[in-house]
């Protein structure tokens, strides 16, 4: 059986009643004895799972902002090892031996 709201036309009083869905409630106010009406309230809503949000529903390129691209356009693409090998060739970890310790 479902609850409801009722509220007392004259002192504002309101209380929860459980009865069927056919039936009517008539009883007056228990404070002041003045006619009750039925309080409708909104239902809850729960927005679960995906496409709910403004996120779920844009693609990366439709979003306005350019692809981010980890290399510039103008220089051409190098491959990984080369790049690797430089840095390696132009900063030694280790001084040597010969080297004096500054």
């Amino acid at each position: 059986m479902p609850l409801y709201d009722y509220a007392c036309t004259r002192c504002g009083r309101v209380h929860e009643v459980r009865h069927g869905f056919d039936e009517t409630y008539a009883v007056p106010c228990e404070s002041c004895g003045a006619p009750v009406r039925r309080v409708f309230n909104a239902a809850p809503v729960l927005f679960k799972g995906s496409g709910f949000y403004v996120t779920d529903s844009r693609r990366p390129a439709e979003s306005g902002k350019p692809a981010k691209t980890d290399k510039p356009k103008d220089e051409p693409a190098k491959p990984k090892t080369e790049s690797a090998k430089a840095e390696t060739s132009a900063k030694p970890d280790k001084p040597s031996a010969s080297e004096p310790a500054a």
